[in-house]
């Protein structure tokens, strides 16, 4: 079938559909929708890609009226069937609701109200989940079950039901207001596990609004406590720190933050919160809560398994050197496996793009950032003993590289790999060995030029990953410890250890390093392509000017084209 992916953006779940789809040996193109000035232009694409089907995983424009009404065009909503509007995923975590969902539906004038083609609806944890890690999992999770339904009655030439003929698997549902800033303020007079719930309802975007001290900051990646480490401090007071974690004092307990942003005229750049709050010479150091540790290292007999955590996945200078240290006290135990995971919503995208923003030298910034992931890397590529990469969620550019480094190299089910650089740079982290040493010269060549995302499936038939697990997390994790303590054992061990060594570099590791690094440098202090720019537009979310060539259909409709 020719399946055109109608967007606002390349985002995650647009990746992820792109992936599954072509996996099924669909034609799929993209248009990115507000690279279009005018309806008009927007249509005669549409029209010169001529698809069978348009499907909109992620859309916040609308669509006009003479493309719906000559193609099958079917909208994926963040909500269960009888939810309408723009701010679902917020209102269903400030609400508490238990369960919520996701509905394909037909593009109608009115928004989110046309007949349905699919529903999926899932659990709400009872501890507010951030957005995008709601998004990125049970949301993308449902939505992805809803578009290959809609394939399959596309396909079968089967039709939508009206919405009001459907059950309403949420009771309740209806059409939802916009949400804007104001409405995640945080008040601190108010429990604090309600202050966490609006910071996560407001992840990503808006951020919620807060007052600490004298100043105006958006709040992110919130953990709430009950523990009242001093009782005679003012709520919204700042009490404590732990590495990056600022400690806020609340009515009831403590709100741990991750992260965090000056609010003046507009919002600052989301940094570290103890880099903006300022905590270190009024508060003492306090242990942060186990979800916001950076690393977490566990040991399972023959082996060592090492979690480590990055908001958003960007790694940081210093973060990067605690990181390091952190593998190589783990890689000191007297284990026989290493396992270097991600946590269930988030790996890696590589380097700090914020971070090196705000620095007052931003090339210098970017410089140290890059030396620094390049040392985790070598560290990891090193190791004596057998290390295990997981990709437990989505990475790209230089966390997929990191990853690489590994021996052996795992997959969750449903994670999407960008394996390329795409920010105006030459990119690092021993990419050219770990790349073309486990696919060749050839693909390795096509994955960093074409800049396409890969699932894990399709790394997996292309040697760039060993193996792929299950897609439920519970599922994932134990399929992770079996695969590593099988790998303890000598004999997997040896073989395992004959394949990495049959990948293992001609050169030594630091010529792969100089040659990129000399690389970098061009980029970095010379801007030759544009890095300093790019980096800037997408820290700011500007939209793309024009759809990249590489996502739209290899070619026109051919006569012959029939639904599939």
């Amino acid at each position: 079938m020719r399946i055109l992916l109608l967007v606002s953006a390349f985002n995650g779940l647009t990746q992820r559909a792109w992936c599954a789809l072509s996996d099924s040996g669909h034609d799929v193109g993209v248009e990115i929708a507000p690279t279009f000035d005018s309806p008009e232009a927007l249509t005669a694409a549409v029209a010169d890609a001529d698809p069978d089907l348009i499907l909109c995983p992620f859309l916040k424009h609308r669509v006009p009226q003479e493309v719906y009404e000559r193609w099958t065009t079917v909208v994926v909503h963040p909500g269960p069937v009888g939810d309408r509007g723009p701010s679902s995923l917020d209102h269903a975590i400030l609400t508490r609701q238990e369960r919520w969902g996701v509905t394909a539906l037909s593009t109608v004038e009115e928004m989110d109200a046309g007949p349905v083609w699919a529903t999926s609806t899932f659990p709400l944890p009872d501890v507010p989940v951030a957005k995008s890690a709601l998004y990125n999992g049970p949301v993308a999770d449902a939505a992805m079950a809803c578009i290959a339904e809609v394939v399959r009655m596309v396909g079968a030439g089967e039709e939508p039901v009206p919405a009001d003929e459907l059950p309403r698997d949420v009771p309740g549902t209806g059409e939802l207001p916009l949400l804007r800033r104001p409405a995640f303020e945080i008040d601190w007079s108010l429990p604090v596990e309600e202050l966490a719930r609006r910071v996560a309802a407001a992840d990503g975007a808006p951020g919620a609004p807060a007052q600490v001290g004298d100043e105006r900051y958006c709040l992110f990646d919130a953990v709430a406590t009950t523990d009242v480490p001093d009782p005679e401090a003012v709520p919204g007071s700042i009490v404590g720190h732990d590495v990056d974690a600022v400690a806020l004092a609340a009515v009831d307990g403590t709100l741990w933050v991750g992260y965090a942003a000056t609010l003046t005229a507009r919002r600052g750049t989301k940094l570290p919160a103890r880099l903006v709050l300022d905590p270190a010479a009024a508060s003492p150091r306090r242990a942060a809560p186990l979800e916001l540790a950076e690393t977490r290292y566990e040991r399972d007999g023959e082996v060592g398994i090492l979690t480590i955590r990055s908001y958003n996945g960007a790694m940081h200078t210093a973060q990067c050197h605690r990181l390091t240290a952190a593998v190589a006290e783990a890689l000191a135990e007297d284990t026989s496996v290493l396992v270097l995971r991600g946590t269930d919503s988030l790996f890696s995208n590589g380097i700090h793009l914020g971070m090196i923003e705000a620095a007052d030298d931003p090339a210098a910034e970017a410089w140290a950032n890059i030396q620094a992931i390049d040392d985790l890397c070598e560290t990891i590529a090193m190791a004596d003993q057998l290390t295990v990469a997981a990709f437990t969620a989505s990475a790209g550019a230089g966390g997929v590289m990191t990853g690489l480094c590994a021996d052996v190299v795992l997959s969750r089910d449903g994670v999407v790999l960008n394996p390329y650089y795409d920010m105006g740079i030459y990119g690092s982290e021993l990419h050219t060995w770990t790349v073309a040493a486990r696919v060749g010269e050839e693909v390795a060549d096509q994955l960093l030029t074409r800049r396409l995302p890969v699932s894990a499936h399709r790394a997996a038939e292309l040697g760039l990953v060993d193996g792929v697990g299950p897609r439920d997390t519970g599922e994932f994790d134990a399929w992770l410890a079996k695969r590593a303590a099988e790998l303890a054992g000598p004999a997997e061990r040896s073989a395992a250890g004959d394949v990495a060594r049959t990948r293992a570099p001609e050169h030594p590791l630091s010529y792969h390093r100089t040659i990129e690094l000399a690389e970098m440098a061009r980029d970095i202090f010379d801007d030759r392509h544009g890095f300093a720019a790019r980096r800037q537009d997408f820290l700011r979310k500007v939209a793309t000017s024009q759809t990249p060539e590489r996502l739209r259909f290899a070619g026109p409709r051919t006569a012959h084209a029939e639904v599939r």
